[in-house]
């Protein structure tokens, strides 16, 4: 009778686990990534390219901490903590140190802030379906207008962590994918695996620093005037890259896909890309020149939102 009456419980709780609203599942997956430790592996596909990743992520008393190392293709490691994100890459001998932003990867898609989601994309909850041995709640979004992608996201039934995702274009053809093959969630996870393994390949390392700063790009005569519906700016920054300073940089996001602005003097640049819109994969690409400098604008989200971006762009001089 006991055996029955935890069985009977716990079929009540998935069935009203199941019923959650399509909202509530984004915010348990925010959540998961967030406050769970977890190790796994997971593929990311985007038309003939696939890319294999081993990943662990432990959340402690310092925060989170995380490596991320890619398993095919060129060698590429990312050691995140706190803040601080450095990317090795040992055919180039090269360590870049920059700044976390609220521009996530996968599986830490969703921001704290949920509410304005729905005002943008239709959601809906799908059907349970098995991801890396674990069965998981499906939760497809629409979007409203022509400037996002759709997305279908599937989250663990247990804790809510988000195990696949699949973008759609404008034509409901799916066009990205991130989905773990594996993974293990919680428990205690050793601090050796958390230790850069390219590290050793080299004693000397050129160490490239974005030196990322907050900064307003108004005072010094820069504008973007566009008003995208649902994106709203969460980074304002002066940074270094591509060995060019002072490259302004501003990140736009609607809760799901973000926008970066770039704009970086031209007499940095040794070549120039043809100036319109080009594309990879899932990203959209729009370059064009503003009073000496070189704007460009990537997001992954359709071509209509970054050229719009980009063509907002204006200087003034002060």
């Amino acid at each position: 009778m006991r055996f029955l009456a935890v069985l009977l419980l716990a079929l009540l709780a998935q069935a009203v686990r199941a019923e959650e609203p399509a909202l509530s599942w984004l915010q348990r997956m925010h959540v998961a990534t967030q406050t769970l430790s977890y190790t796994g592996t997971f593929v990311y596909r985007s038309g003939e390219q696939s890319e294999t990743s081993r990943i662990v992520h432990v959340v402690g008393r310092n925060g989170i901490r995380e490596r991320l190392e890619t398993l095919d293709g060129y060698p590429r490691e990312i050691v995140r903590d706190g803040d601080e994100v450095k990317c090795y890459l040992p055919d180039r001998m090269t360590v870049k140190v920059d700044k976390q932003t609220d521009h996530k990867i996968f599986p830490g898609l969703l921001p704290e802030n949920l509410q304005d989601i729905s005002a943008h994309y239709d959601l809906s909850t799908g059907a349970v379906e098995r991801v890396a041995g674990y069965d998981s709640r499906a939760i497809m979004l629409q979007p409203r207008d022509k400037l996002r992608y759709g997305r279908k996201l599937w989250a663990d039934m247990k804790t809510g962590m988000l195990l696949k995702s699949q973008t759609f274009n404008e034509e409901n053809e799916p066009i990205e994918q991130f989905a773990f093959t594996e993974i293990s969630i919680g428990g205690k996870i050793d601090d050796e695996q958390l230790k850069p393994r390219l590290l050793a390949r080299a004693r000397v390392w050129h160490i490239e620093n974005s030196a990322a700063v907050a900064a307003k790009l108004s005072v010094s005569g820069w504008s973007i005037k566009a008003e995208l519906p649902g994106f709203k700016k969460v980074t304002e920054m002066k940074r270094t890259q591509g060995g060019s300073a002072k490259v302004g940089h501003v990140i736009y996001s609607d809760g799901l896909a973000a926008i970066s602005v770039f704009i970086e003097p031209m007499s940095n640049k040794t070549s120039l890309p043809p100036p319109g819109l080009s594309r990879q994969g899932a990203i959209n690409i729009y370059s064009r020149q503003v009073a000496g400098h070189l704007v460009t604008v990537v997001g992954e989200t359709p071509a209509d939102s970054v050229r719009t971006l980009a063509e907002s762009v204006e200087f003034r001089t002060p």
